[in-house]
């Protein structure tokens, strides 16, 4: 592990292979969904390749009132999993390392796509985002960059600041990893109770109901993206009596590319996501669809 951008410049060097180098960008608290992340990594540049993980648990992204002091910090484990899953090397900066010069007075902007749905709830959550994975990829140098379909938001706007900004890497989104149940992964599910998981269901059971509403005998496609929209929106409202509540943020069928919302005759893919609050827990989740002829 490192800690100073020297020390992690050094290590890299290391590597004199003529492999791709592949980054995983974390705040820690791994779990298998970054285990997934970081061995898809390691499937991608192979043997000759470096897959580098990044820990840092990003002040910027965090707004007034929200669990910066409080989200989960296990290094000491973060470097078993990573070690575990094919990391080379583990980058854990301290905020001083990674904002040298304090707050950053010039920062990165998502525009309007980070104003919708959870740039509405966090506003500037993206700007923060934006900020440090570009400063992450100045410092580690990718050729690749993995990050995951669960932050579905998130990976679009990152896709859209490559691309806008000519940053010479390719994004590659891999598909969320569930628990058995159907709750999706996620470094916040360990504040749940055991009651209040059992409400957070209600979000995955949303999100496949909408996913088979309409579903052809034939091969995998929608009806329609109001019959999605419906049949998800009344599994949510049926879980209206449930204690401790869900409080629900957002419901939306929205384009991957932009975050704008489909219209009825939408062919192509689409984003189902959800976002919702249980207990002092803030969720978010996702299934991806097609609506049309199949692929």
């Amino acid at each position: 592990m490192f800690t100073s951008r020297a020390d992690f410049d050094a290590a890299l060097a290391q590597f004199a292979t003529p492999g791709r180098v592949a980054v995983v960008m974390t705040m820690g608290a791994l779990h298998e969904g970054h285990a997934s992340l970081i061995r898809a990594a390691r499937a991608r540049v192979g043997a000759k390749g470096v897959v580098t993980v990044t820990v840092f648990v990003n002040p910027l992204q965090f707004g007034a009132g929200e669990d910066l002091d409080r989200y989960p910090r296990t290094l000491d484990a973060d470097l078993e999993v990573a070690a575990a899953a094919g990391a080379d090397i583990v980058f854990a900066p301290p905020v001083e390392e990674v904002y040298r010069g304090g707050e950053p007075r010039v920062r990165m902007t998502a525009g309007a796509m980070g104003e919708r749905y959870e740039g509405a709830s966090r506003p500037g959550h993206f700007d923060g985002v934006l900020t440090v994975v570009a400063k992450l990829l100045h410092l580690t140098r990718p050729d690749i960059a993995f990050f995951g379909e669960k932050d579905a938001q998130q990976l679009a706007v990152i896709r859209r600041m490559v691309l806008d900004l000519d940053f010479p890497v390719e994004i590659v989104g891999a598909p969320t990893v569930r628990e058995a149940d159907g709750l999706a992964l996620s470094s916040r599910n360990r504040y749940l109770s055991p009651q209040e998981r059992s409400t957070a269901l209600t979000l995955s059971r949303a999100l496949f109901a909408g996913r088979d509403a309409g579903r052809d005998a034939g091969p995998p496609s929608v009806a329609s993206p109001q019959a999605v929209r419906s049949t998800a929106r009344a599994v949510i409202d049926e879980a209206a009596p449930l204690q401790p509540p869900l409080t629900l943020d957002y419901l939306a069928l929205v384009d991957p590319s932009d975050f704008s919302e489909v219209p009825d005759d939408h062919t192509g893919e689409a984003v189902l996501a959800v976002a919702a609050t249980v207990g002092t827990t803030r969720l978010i989740d996702n299934v991806r669809l097609w609506f049309g002829a199949a692929r």
